[in-house]
């Protein structure tokens, strides 16, 4: 196994990871990356089976766990309570009670909602070269996320200013600062969701707060800290991916150029799918080992750690003819950006949809649309998005 040497916040390779990707596919599937000091998995099929693979999972061994820092108690709270971060039973107890609250059939009755909002968000749009990041990625999901859970759209901002501090804690380039910033954030997010639950209980609405309160109180109980860590954890991952992926492929297309037929009823599908493909907004997701394993040629032993780079695996060309080519005609899906297995994605129908509605009425409604500056990446990793995207839409 070769050891690799790139910084996850070196400007070039923030820019573009995907040569690194390339070279380090070429020589194995497996690598120590040792700007991380763990075994990373570059090729599809690695990354494709230990995704599947119950032998590794999310939770950190017993033998591995450490005094928590005193500052980050606030984070660490709702993390102990997240879906994301637990394995069964735990992990199926709180996946089966969301899943019974997050129905497709909830996600799918949001559409005209979101149609509307595209719309009333592009008619705000100024004659002037303007940031779409802010303008409408960003929003899009945010409000669609206000809308969900049943919380006032004018808190919105509070919403976005607390999901930012809390996902920056999973970037390459944290600090001491981050780390304070994001106990604070969780600090007041938890305070603000405890006195919305709070208020569900004696007042239901047709939200998911009250559909997940209703779900708690059908045998199985989910716990009011369990509640919260699910709410975080929707706007936290869900719309940091969303933002993200609108952003890479609005950028894509206005760099490559498009077709109207890409955003036809029966072709945004596939249109979604290779944006998600071709420039995933998050390129790592970690597990660790949970017994000793023989995997593709390396023998992992408890308690080891391995990065999964789903990155790196959507565009390996043993699975995908042409990988490097942007392609929304493509067929076969190779897409791991949403993970596999136990945590696949909770929220991922709520993010095809957002994308399949937003991005064919930005496109109709702005077909002059224009990038005004070189866009350019934020030093994030593992998440992959940009810093803004300035256009011009007249």
């Amino acid at each position: 196994m070769k050891t690799l040497i790139q910084s996850p916040t070196d400007p070039e390779f923030v820019q573009n990871p995907y040569p690194f990707y390339a070279r380090a596919r070429q020589s194995g599937a497996l690598h120590l990356w040792q700007d991380y000091d763990m075994v990373a998995a570059f090729s599809h099929s690695a990354v494709h089976a230990m995704l599947r693979d119950r032998r590794f999972g999310r939770e950190v061994p017993d033998e591995l766990r450490q005094s928590a820092a005193e500052h980050l108690a606030p984070f660490l709270a709702v993390e102990a309570h997240s879906m994301l971060e637990a394995e069964p039973p735990r992990h199926t107890r709180l996946r089966k009670l969301v899943m019974r609250a997050f129905t497709s059939r909830e996600i799918k009755g949001l559409s005209d909602g979101l149609e509307a909002l595209c719309h009333g968000l592009i008619d705000q749009f100024p004659d002037q070269p303007f940031d779409l990041l802010n303008a409408y990625c960003t929003q899009v999901p945010v409000i669609a996320i206000c809308r969900l859970l049943g919380v006032p759209e004018d808190r919105a901002p509070d919403l976005l200013d607390w999901s930012h501090k809390m996902v920056a804690m999973y970037q390459a380039s944290r600090t001491i600062e981050t780390e304070y910033a994001a106990a604070k954030a969780a600090d007041e997010f938890t305070t603000f969701l405890r006195g919305y639950i709070e208020q569900r209980r004696s007042d239901p609405q047709d939200d998911l707060i009250t559909r997940l309160i209703a779900a708690e109180e059908e045998g199985d109980t989910l716990s009011t800290d369990e509640l919260i860590g699910t709410c975080i954890l929707l706007l936290n991952a869900g719309h940091e991916a969303t933002v993200h992926a609108l952003g890479n492929g609005i950028r894509i297309l206005l760099q490559q150029g498009w077709s109207a037929d890409w955003f036809a009823p029966d072709s945004i599908d596939a249109l979604v799918e290779e944006i998600l493909r071709y420039d995933p907004p998050l390129h790592m997701f970690t597990r660790y080992a949970y017994e000793e394993v023989d995997l593709f040629g390396h023998s992992f032993k408890r308690g080891d750690q391995v990065a999964l780079l789903l990155g790196a695996a959507n565009r390996d060309p043993d699975v995908c003819e042409d990988p490097e080519r942007f392609d929304p005609t493509r067929r076969p899906k190779v897409n791991t950006s949403f993970g596999a297995g136990l945590h696949f994605c909770v929220g991922a129908p709520l993010a095809r949809l957002e994308m399949q509605i937003a991005l064919p009425i930005l496109f109709d409604r702005c077909p002059a649309l224009k990038l005004a500056e070189p866009p350019t990446f934020s030093n994030t990793y593992h998440f992959h998005g940009l810093t803004r995207l300035q256009v011009s839409c007249t």
